[in-house]
């Protein structure tokens, strides 16, 4: 059964978000009867083997309604839980998402019925249905921390996407706000859910490639500050709140377009003011799988060193304190990571799984004296520990930490010196400069 939400707190708008945009105080869409909280409770024999009654599915919201919503959508409605809402300050988004849903409904579950899911442009009211369980957060970086405190202010579970933080003094208010609310959080770096990576991980842990000396990372650039041509705004967008917190940039389509059905991922992932770069994008999945190896998830390196050329793209390196070095470097196999032990090498990528000795690759698993957290599906982790009360693979502070290490990193390429990072206390040692840019100003919108 779901979690019981009578003790819910109803939390206005005013305390949710004193900036959210007053345009949309309508719903996008009229309100029916779900939206108040009225959920038709339907017998589990009267829907047959093989089907989940709506009392023992979670109801999702959907916050971000871009290109990554697409399989996030698809995966939580093969994992049975009920999408009933939705909200993007796109209005074609909007539209796209509904459509989205009910066709995966019909492909997955072989439903027909009518699709009853409201979206929403303001997503504060999305926050104020409780009929929602939890939320779905894949907004761009930069709105992540406010739409997860907000959403945990309202009660509600969340699924946010990674990066968790845009920086790292917002990733530790979230670590702060989850623990307080007792609400769970998973983090989407869902290769922590993928069988190759733990195992590759377990091998580390268990000393099968010897003491770890050196790990290669190859992600992409750094971020850079945004530098894109304006172009016309579209009328269906309020770019205002579409920059939010961040600065009010000059619109382009490559930034954020307003269709789904684009070649490309969009570019706000690139720049500064809304992402980390490409750095930041895959250093999540892959300094995330260096952390999980090493066994630092609640910690990170102590020092940064960036390359002497301050144009390098790659070249930095970092240093935990017991002595191993992490290099971002592009050593030609495409996103991943290389380990470099005193007794093998391993590369591990969502395309490649190989150690030398060849061998290694093979190793009894199960006799193993490490076992690592086994998940075999991050979404359905997610909804089990809403369940069940438990802790999902990839938890607030673990998604932190492996943030702060993009975070950390980006500063220093910007600042092109050497770094010491303290990772208890979050704090860089005496520089000021730095230290600064462990946050950012927030722009009134």
């Amino acid at each position: 059964m779901k979690k019981d939400n009578k003790h819910s707190k109803v939390v206005k708008k005013s305390e949710l978000n004193k900036n959210t945009f007053q345009v949309s105080r309508r719903s996008f869409i009229t309100k029916t009867a779900l939206a108040a909280g009225a959920v038709t409770i339907v017998p589990r024999h009267v829907l047959g083997k093989g089907f989940t009654a709506p009392s023992d599915k979670i109801n999702l919201g959907f916050i971000g309604l871009g290109k990554q919503s697409r399989g996030l959508a698809k995966n939580f409605i093969k994992n049975d839980a009920e999408i009933i809402a939705c909200s993007d300050v796109w209005t074609t988004k909007n539209n796209w998402f509904k459509n989205h849903v009910a066709q995966n409904q019909l492909e997955i579950n072989n439903s027909t019925r009518k699709n009853t899911l409201i979206s929403y442009i303001d997503y504060a009211e999305l926050l104020e249905n409780s009929a929602i369980d939890a939320v779905v957060i894949a907004s761009p970086d930069h709105w992540h921390a406010k739409h997860v405190m907000d959403s945990l202010k309202a009660d509600k579970d969340v699924y946010c996407e990674k990066p968790l933080s845009h920086n790292i003094k917002e990733g530790r208010e979230m670590v702060k706000a989850v623990e307080q609310s007792g609400r769970v959080l998973q983090v989407g770096s869902m290769q922590r859910s993928w069988d190759n990576f733990r195992k590759a991980c377990e091998l580390v842990r268990n000393g099968h490639l010897g003491e770890i000396k050196r790990v290669e990372v190859n992600v992409g650039d750094p971020a850079k500050a945004y530098d894109l041509m304006e172009e016309t705004k579209p009328n269906e967008i309020d770019w205002n709140h579409w920059c939010g917190p961040a600065p009010l940039l000059k619109y382009n389509h490559r930034l954020a377009p307003s269709s789904n059905d684009v070649d490309f991922w969009p570019d706000w992932r690139l720049f500064e003011e809304t992402g980390g770069g490409i750095l930041s994008d895959w250093g999540a999945h892959m300094f995330d799988i260096v952390q999980w190896a090493l066994g630092m998830d609640e910690s990170g390196p102590v020092e940064f060193v960036p390359p002497t050329d301050p144009t390098a793209v790659r070249g930095l390196k970092m240093y935990y304190a017991n002595g191993v070095e992490v290099e971002h470097k592009d050593f030609g196999r495409g996103w991943g990571v290389r380990f470099f032990g005193s007794e093998g090498q391993m590369d591990i990528s969502r395309g490649y799984f190989e150690t030398t000795p060849a061998n290694l690759v093979d190793t009894d698993y199960a006799a193993m004296n490490i076992q690592l957290i086994h998940s075999d599906n991050h979404y359905a982790n997610w909804l089990t520990a809403i369940k069940n009360g438990g802790t999902p693979i990839c938890n607030v502070e673990t998604g932190h930490r492996s943030a702060s290490i993009c975070h950390l990193s980006n500063i220093a390429y910007k600042l092109n010196r050497p770094l010491v990072w303290n990772p208890e206390k979050e704090k860089f040692h005496k520089d000021s400069e730095a230290n600064k840019l462990r946050s950012r100003k927030e722009r009134k919108y």
